[in-house]
């Protein structure tokens, strides 16, 4: 059977959305959500090609205009070569989740409320004209270097499905209206032992729904993760019962 790329897509989401349903009628506990920002290129691909491996949709959150020819990397972090939006409509036909992780990647709360709120609505907008299928409604805003306000959250509340921020919490389980996520995040240097450290706590504990955010794979970006250790972390956390690995706009998708 052959499907044409939207058509993909959907069938993937679909089952995705049922996948989660399924997982709570079986009593998982305990929901991750590995997710990687920047959008760097190499690492995007790689991380895709694991997850696939696994049977799983990986979560990456992008910078809008990063792939620009113009753009100024906001730090030394971010020098590495990223993706554009033909590898993003690539990728999301092939289930996996992009979502916005900012206009141009800056600190939103070192800037004026206006300033903040245009350069989100530059970032939903750029979205909405070159990834397939975005809607804004739909979508988990990943606020770049996880640092947010509430007055920033108050009026974003209203623009997307829900935004990821900081820090080092665990989420309640998916649910109906559910719309600030906190994340944990580990570096400078590489983040393997931390990760797995930081799971097995959450493992060890009652359950809920723990958003850890990485960055590249190997040496790509601040905190990398081995992309060996990330394939071994996904064959252990895959035989877990009471463990569902999705990305954050599907699971609250499903719900």
């Amino acid at each position: 059977m052959h499907l044409d790329s939207i058509t993909r897509r959907r069938f993937l989401k679909g089952v995705g959305l049922s996948a989660l349903a399924a997982a709570v009628k079986r009593q998982k506990t305990h929901v991750i959500t590995l997710s990687f920002d920047d959008g760097f290129r190499k690492s995007s691909l790689e991380t895709a090609k694991i997850f696939e491996k696994h049977g799983l949709s990986a979560c990456i959150n992008v910078i809008a205009t990063a792939h620009h020819d113009d753009f100024v990397p906001p730090d030394d972090y971010h020098r590495f070569p990223v993706g554009d939006f033909g590898l993003w409509n690539e990728l999301v036909a092939r289930g996996h989740e992009v979502m916005p992780h900012g206009y141009k990647h800056q600190n939103l709360t070192e800037v004026p409320l206006r300033v903040a709120k245009d350069l989100i609505m530059r970032c939903l907008d750029y979205f909405c004209e070159a990834l397939n299928g975005f809607e804004p409604q739909q979508a988990i805003f990943n606020f770049p270097y996880n640092a947010s306000s509430p007055a920033i959250e108050e009026w974003l509340a209203d623009q997307v499905k829900a935004f990821r921020t900081g820090y080092a919490q665990i989420n309640a389980l998916p649910h109906a209206g559910q719309k600030k996520l906190i994340c944990s995040s580990y570096g400078p240097g590489n983040i393997d032992s931390f990760l797995s450290e930081e799971i097995n706590r959450f493992l060890a504990s009652s359950g809920g729904w723990l958003i850890f955010n990485a960055h590249g794979l190997d040496e790509e970006g601040w905190g990398p993760l081995s992309a060996s250790h990330l394939d071994r972390l996904l064959s252990e956390l895959k035989t877990i019962e009471k463990v569902l690995i999705i990305p954050t706009g599907r699971a609250l998708a499903a719900v």
